[in-house]
């Protein structure tokens, strides 16, 4: 069940986010990102916590990039990491490329 609702979330050109809403780290990396200029429909932030699988999700994504905690950032099927990876990316300029390279932005 989890690794199928993880799995149609991630999907290429879209880029997702897999949060808690109480988590900090989540509420930075939703700043940041609703800050950029996103085709319509290519940013998601999927909230683990409103559904029954939460820790099934979190271990699937464990599985999947290595770690299971949250903010979880996908651009299509990579998984680029968390709040502090995205941060380190934007501050380098390599976010908005990366984005661009994806088709995601207008």
């Amino acid at each position: 069940m989890a690794q199928a609702f993880v799995n149609c979330k991630i999907l290429p050109g879209k880029v997702v986010v897999f949060i808690k809403p109480i988590c900090p780290y989540c509420r930075k990396t939703q700043e940041l990102l609703s800050q950029l200029p996103f085709k319509e429909g290519l940013l998601e932030f999927v909230n683990i916590t409103a559904t029954s699988d939460t820790n099934e999700i979190q271990d699937y994504l464990q599985q999947l990039t290595g770690a299971s905690t949250v903010p979880r950032v996908f651009t299509g099927k990579e998984c680029i990491g968390g709040c502090t990876n995205l941060v380190s990316m934007y501050e380098r300029g390599e976010l908005l490329t990366h984005l661009k390279q994806t088709g995601a932005l207008k």
